[in-house]
C-alpha cells in the first residue's frame, strides 16, 4: 500500500508501475469538497491516475462510476462521472470495465443524514426489487474482482446495476 498526494500525483508515478490491473473507486461529494473540489477529485484525479496506470503497464482498468453517468447531463455529479468515463476510455487500456452502481448501501463514518434516510428506504425497497435502485458496496467490490477474472466482452464494458448484482454474486 502506498500513500500518495493527489495534488502531486505525477511525483508518485512509481506507485503505478508494474500492475496488470487497476481499480479506481475514488470520489468525494460536492458538499464535502465544493463544486471545484468535486470535479478535481472525481474527474481530474481519476483521469490522471488512469494515465499513470497505463503508462506503468496496466492492461485492464476497472472504474466505479455511477448510474446515470452522462457527459451531457445538466447535473454536475452525473456530468462529471460521464466525463471521467470518456477520459478513462481515451487512455487506451487493452480493456476497460466501467461499473455504474445505483445508490451504494454502506455504513459511513461521517454523518450524511439524507443519505442515511435514502439508504434505509432503498434497503427496504431492495427486499422487493433487489437490483433496481441500490447495491451493497460488498457486491460492487465482488463484481470488480469478478470482472477481472473472466474474459472480457470487448475493449470497453459498461456494467449497469443489475449486471453488478449478478456478477457480484459469482
Amino acid at each position: 500500500q502506498v500513500v500518495v498526494d493527489f495534488e502531486r500525483l505525477g511525483e508518485h508515478a512509481a506507485a503505478f508501475q508494474g500492475h496488470d490491473v487497476g481499480f479506481c473507486c475514488l470520489g468525494t461529494t460536492r458538499a464535502k469538497a465544493g463544486a471545484d473540489g468535486f470535479v478535481r477529485v472525481d474527474r481530474d484525479y481519476v483521469a490522471q491516475a488512469a494515465e499513470l496506470a497505463q503508462a506503468g503497464g496496466c492492461k485492464h482498468f476497472v472504474l466505479q462510476s455511477s448510474r446515470g453517468a452522462d457527459a451531457q447531463s445538466r447535473f454536475l455529479y452525473l456530468r462529471v462521472k460521464g466525463e471521467v468515463e470518456k477520459l478513462v476510455q481515451a487512455v487506451g487500456f487493452d480493456r476497460c470495465t466501467i461499473l455504474r452502481p445505483a445508490v451504494l448501501l454502506c455504513r459511513r463514518q461521517e454523518s450524511r443524514p439524507m443519505e442515511w434516510i435514502a439508504q434505509q428506504f432503498l434497503g427496504a425497497v431492495a427486499w422487493v426489487f433487489p437490483t433496481a435502485y441500490s447495491v451493497p458496496v460488498q457486491t460492487v467490490a465482488r463484481a470488480m474482482v469478478a470482472c477481472v477474472l473472466q474474459p472480457g466482452k470487448g475493449k470497453v464494458e459498461v456494467l449497469e446495476n443489475r449486471a453488478i448484482h449478478e456478477l457480484g454474486k459469482a
